[in-house]
């Protein structure tokens, strides 16, 4: 199969309802699956939260990353851990766990089903600044995917050769399989703004 690229960019994507904001999807596996029927493998999304107080939907055997984009978090998860997080900073908790979160927030998260394995860093690139990532390794696993999320500013992805431009709210992917290795991804900023994008890993068994 090899690895497939692909750039869903911010007017393509679908933004929901949901009783304390809004969410939107911004990748899921298999592509097919639905997020309300709990099908899914991973799913990659950014949701505004709207309310001052909110409880988390409860997720049963799903365990979630979250990063702050916009704001002031704090977390409280019933008879475990309690986090205070400020842009940028993550958690991680089980979907199993009675959650309540505190403050109104842009975040960005991950939600990965048994088996999966993930993580989330944000990187800052001055104008002129360049950084590469070298190819994923799968370990034990079939799969990974890398996400890169343009919260602001503007990235030059260089791969293979070739070039593709995000813009504020762009999101690109790669998917590689156990049959290929992936290029190194080099992303660069030639703008006068700072950019700063989200970088999701997921490593997860699949075709």
């Amino acid at each position: 199969m090899g690895y497939s690229m692909e750039i869903i960019r911010k007017a393509e994507q679908n933004t929901s309802m949901w009783s304390g904001g809004t969410t939107t999807q911004l990748a899921i596996f298999p592509k097919d699956a639905v997020y309300s029927e709990k099908n899914f493998l991973w799913r990659i999304s950014s949701a505004k939260v709207e309310v001052e107080e909110s409880l988390f939907t409860h997720l049963p055997g799903i365990w979630r990353l979250i990063m702050v984009l916009e704001g002031e978090l704090r977390l409280e998860h019933e008879g475990h851990h309690k986090a205070a997080l400020v842009p940028f900073e993550q958690d991680s908790f089980s979907g199993d766990w009675t959650t309540r979160s505190f403050g109104k927030v842009t975040d960005f998260n991950l939600m990965m089903a048994h088996g999966c394995s993930g993580e989330l860093d944000a990187i800052s690139l001055k104008m002129g600044t360049v950084e590469i990532f070298p190819p994923m390794e799968l370990q034990e696993y079939t799969r990974a995917t890398e996400a890169l999320y343009c919260v602001a500013g503007k990235a030059d992805i260089h791969i293979d050769g070739g070039i593709e431009t995000l813009e504020t709210g762009d999101f690109f992917l790669i998917h590689t399989d156990e049959s290929c290795s992936a290029s190194p991804i080099k992303i660069g900023n030639s703008n006068e703004n700072e950019t700063t994008i989200i970088r999701a890993r997921v490593y997860y068994q699949g075709k």
